[in-house]
């Protein structure tokens, strides 16, 4: 594979939707710009989930009306069935993004719904969007580690990728929702989907409650991965996890690929400054090591 990386960047949805203070949407929208200038291909904007459940995304609507879309950046949404797809597209998006978990009991807690009832939600979005010409991307959690029955069988988190990618999801992002993975977990995690899904449609998404997030990782760009997920300033994490510290930092990812002679298309000083500027709004240091190194160099 070439040595190239796309990063998606989730900060804006991921790492802000558990904030406790309210993000102005004024905020939020100069986040997304600022991502844009950095180099940055894939941006998830915000998320169309009820804002009963999400309050801090409840003004989904007025970031996608408010963000300046650059040409060669896609700007996408997580959606969590038909009524929420329609708002999305109300709102101008033209990617979304659909979510279940490896595990059941998660699931239950999470969405409310079984796993397969989960995906039968997804499979009328997932009709509208091939109708629209809307690509949709999966994510499915706790691919390493469940909070509520611990271990998640490999079955069972490659039987939900194998069947998002046969609905027609054209990537599969696998998430440590609760960070407790560690190297050889991840890599023999991807081989197992990877025998099930093809490598090129499959993303990386790591927590880093326990430190392993960037190790992860790079276990499993080694095995031949090239999309990982991350949110700039290392804001996010499960609310579920004790102790979770949030994913893995976009500008330490950056730092570490680059170190590896990989390339990103990032400026990674673009980056962690836009970290910075975060960190400040959200009131706070920033999560991210390489954005303060370079603060203070």
């Amino acid at each position: 594979m070439a040595d190239f990386v796309r990063i998606v960047e989730v900060g804006p949805r991921d790492g802000l939707q558990n904030e406790p203070a309210m993000v102005a949407t004024t905020d939020k929208i100069e986040l997304v710009d600022r991502l844009s200038a950095t180099g940055l291909r894939s941006i998830e904007a915000t998320s169309f989930v009820s804002p009963k459940w999400v309050p801090q995304l409840a003004d989904a609507a007025e970031v996608m009306a408010g963000i300046q879309r650059r040409p060669g950046v896609s700007y996408p949404v997580l959606v969590p069935n038909e009524q929420g797809y329609e708002r999305a597209r109300a709102a101008g998006a033209d990617e979304v993004a659909v979510f279940t978990a490896a595990s059941e009991a998660f699931n239950r807690r999470n969405t409310n719904a079984s796993i397969d009832e989960s995906i039968a939600r997804f499979e009328p979005v997932m009709a509208r969007a091939r109708a629209d010409g809307v690509r949709v991307r999966g994510y499915v959690s706790t691919v390493l580690g469940c909070p509520y029955q611990g271990e998640v069988p490999l079955e069972d988190v490659v039987r939900v990728a194998r069947r998002l990618h046969e609905l027609g999801c054209y990537e599969i992002s696998l998430g440590d929702t609760i960070g407790v993975g560690t190297p050889r977990k991840a890599r023999a995690m991807l081989q197992a989907v990877a025998a099930e899904v093809p490598m090129q449609a499959l993303a990386v998404h790591f927590h880093d409650t326990y430190g392993q997030a960037l190790a992860n990782v790079a276990a499993c760009v080694e095995e031949g991965v090239r999309v990982a997920d991350s949110a700039v300033a290392g804001t996010g994490g499960c609310p579920y996890a004790r102790g979770a510290s949030g994913n893995v930092a976009s500008e330490d990812l950056v730092y570490m690929l680059h170190g590896m002679g990989i390339d990103t298309g990032i400026d990674l000083d673009a980056l962690a400054d836009t970290g910075r500027w975060l960190a400040t709004r959200l009131g706070r240091q920033t999560g991210s090591k390489v954005g303060r190194a370079l603060e203070g160099a």
